[in-house]
Order: C-alpha cells, then structure tokens, then sequence
C-alpha cells in the first residue's frame, strides 16, 4: 500500500488557496490510486521550532551527552524525518511570502535534511538519500512570477523546492501552480481553473512503492 503525506503550511485556513489545491490533488491521488494510505501535517498548527543550538542535536555525533531539551527536539525530528522517509508521496502546499516558502516550511524542511538519512557526503560530493518518492507541490502566488526573467529572478518558492528535494535524491517533483491570485477576480478565476485542470491531469510515476 503506497502511503502519501499531506503537508500544509498556508496561514490562512479556510480562506488559503494552497490548502484548497492540496485537498484537491489528495482527492485526486486517492480516486487513481485506492487503498493509498494518506496522513495530514498541519505545519501551521504543528510547528517545529526554527533550528537553534538545542535542536542541531541530530548533527552530533552518536553518543553525545544532550540536554533534556535536545532529546525533546531530537524526538520532533526523528519523527518528522521517519514520516518522511515512510511516505511514497508528498504533498506540499507551499503559498509564496515575501518571494519564498512559508517560514513554518522551511523549518520542516531543515529538520527532514539530515546527513545520514535523507543525504550524504561522498567523495564526488552530496548524494541524496530519499529517491524514489513523489512530490507535488500546490504553488500559489499573488502575483505572477512565471512569464519574465525579471519576475522569475524574484521567485525563491518553486526554484528553491525543486533544489533541495533534488539534494535529497527525489527526482519526481511537480508543480501545481496558481499565480495572479490577487490580481482580480478573473486573473483568479482563471489561475483557479487551470490549476484544477492541471490536478486532473496527474498521473502516478514509473515505480511507485
């Protein structure tokens, strides 16, 4: 039974485009792919802590004396980097703030990017870890970023998901994009609807687990 995570991370609850788009890939995954087991990470409830000295405690060596602090932290992120590893795919709704990912992502992120889980060093350098997933990201965005060089060169949301997932090994990552959100209600109305167009276009990869 392949099993799928869904991640949101918009801040705006029911009024988030993102979390809209998220529902509707889940939604779609599932009628092509029955008996897909599916958990939930609410990223804007669940929070993880922004990395600090307490929380590197997974880049320690084994055996180093920790704080009751550090073993609390270490537990948030040995299960979110469990989780992650466990799951066939991901889906991530990933709104655009201030031209890059939600602050709560990124947390989420720096605590899935592990050495020795989900990446290593070599000797030719970094080799991901975590091959063979999924992932789709529900992209929103105000604004359009896509049609100029000027606006692509200030978009550090897609751009920067593509980089790390492909750090981490995964090769599969697609994006559902919905821009010009708040350029209008036709602009929307038609972000919207390509979107939705887009999801039900979505098919499975070669090798799914």
């Amino acid at each position: 039974m392949a099993k799928l995570l869904h991640i949101d991370s918009s801040i705006l609850g029911d009024n988030s485009v993102s979390r809209q788009l998220t529902a509707q890939i889940v939604d779609s995954w599932k009628a092509s792919h029955p008996g897909t087991d599916v958990s939930y990470l609410d990223l804007a409830i669940d929070t993880p802590s922004h990395l600090s000295a307490d929380s590197l405690g997974f880049r320690l060596p084994a055996g180093s004396a920790l704080s009751d602090v550090q073993m609390r932290e270490n537990a948030v992120s040995e299960a979110l980097v469990s989780q992650f590893l466990a799951s066939d795919v991901i889906v991530i709704g990933a709104p655009l703030y201030n031209f890059a990912i939600p602050s709560q992502l990124k947390s989420w992120i720096d605590r899935i990017a592990q050495v020795g889980r989900t990446f290593h060093y070599t000797d030719k350098g970094p080799q991901g870890l975590a091959g063979g997933k999924t992932v789709i990201v529900a992209s929103t965005r105000g604004g359009v970023y896509s049609t100029t060089e000027a606006s692509r060169a200030m978009e550090h949301q897609e751009s920067y998901l593509q980089a790390v997932f492909g750090f981490l090994g995964i090769t599969d990552v697609r994006f559902v994009r919905a821009e010009g959100l708040a350029m209008g209600d036709a602009m929307r109305a038609q972000a919207l609807a390509a979107a939705s167009q887009h999801i039900s276009s979505l098919h499975a990869p070669a090798a799914v687990a």
